[in-house]
């Protein structure tokens, strides 16, 4: 009998003792409009919008993870095309194609050259810069991507669908972010909402986020010029690119 109470007990001042919070998942759409794209036009793929939570009343531990994020080179190029990492992580870039690369960034965010690099290799970078971070390649003009540095590890980036799902969400006071690199930061602004997480699965409201006035712009290589008129798939540059 006494083994018997000293269980019930137990299992009593167990259940006395503060309990750690249940996690909440966060999840949500998102809809484009007032698009030029053809990709969401004509095909609805709402994809590659970054959405994140920031705590109000806390700071965030730093828990970027030991491994590195993807950017894969692939036929030319950059997948994903969106990607989201927590500052303090790192990214590395394999070339899968047959022909060299050079991924760089000079503004908007973390500035970085990879350099040039053979098929088959691949070179990483570490991001210590929240920000937005615009990557091309020095070679093929048309290859551009995003990378979303950000100062918590609560968020995610929207599917074809403009579904998104944020996991593993601690219970309390957050601000929403949103970015899209074809949306003003007018209308980002708008859309920045407290958010409080209490349940074990939380639902927000659609969004819609409007294209309306993006004017797409060239960009320069990485020393500031104009790319060649002719690019076939090797590095091509003379003095004058440079």
């Amino acid at each position: 009998m006494t083994w018997v109470l000293r269980i019930c007990f137990s299992a009593l001042a167990f259940a006395a003792l503060p309990q750690p919070a249940t996690a909440t998942t966060v999840q949500g759409s998102v809809k484009l409009v007032e698009s030029r794209d053809p990709m969401v036009r004509k095909h609805r793929d709402f994809s590659g919008v970054v959405v994140w939570l920031e705590p109000v009343a806390h700071s965030v531990p730093r828990t970027a993870p030991s491994h590195p994020a993807v950017m894969l080179q692939k036929n030319k190029m950059f997948i994903p095309h969106v990607l989201a990492i927590e500052v303090g992580g790192s990214v590395s870039f394999p070339n899968l194609d047959p022909i060299f690369h050079n991924a760089f960034s000079n503004f908007n965010g973390q500035i970085f050259d990879v350099g040039l690099y053979k098929p088959g290799s691949s070179r990483t970078v570490s991001f210590e810069r929240i920000g937005i971070v615009r990557v091309f390649c020095n070679i093929h003009p048309q290859m551009s991507a995003v990378i979303a540095v950000l100062p918590t590890p609560y968020f995610a980036v929207t599917d074809k669908s403009g579904a998104f799902e944020i996991a593993n969400v601690p219970p309390g006071e957050y601000q929403f972010h949103v970015f899209h690199e074809r949306a003003s930061p007018e209308t980002l602004d708008q859309l920045v909402r407290k958010v409080t997480v209490e349940t074990a699965r939380l639902e927000l409201p659609p969004l819609t986020i409007s294209e309306s006035g993006y004017l797409p712009a060239p960009h320069m290589n990485k020393y500031g010029k104009a790319y060649p008129a002719v690019i076939d798939g090797q590095p091509g540059y003379g003095e004058a690119n440079k």
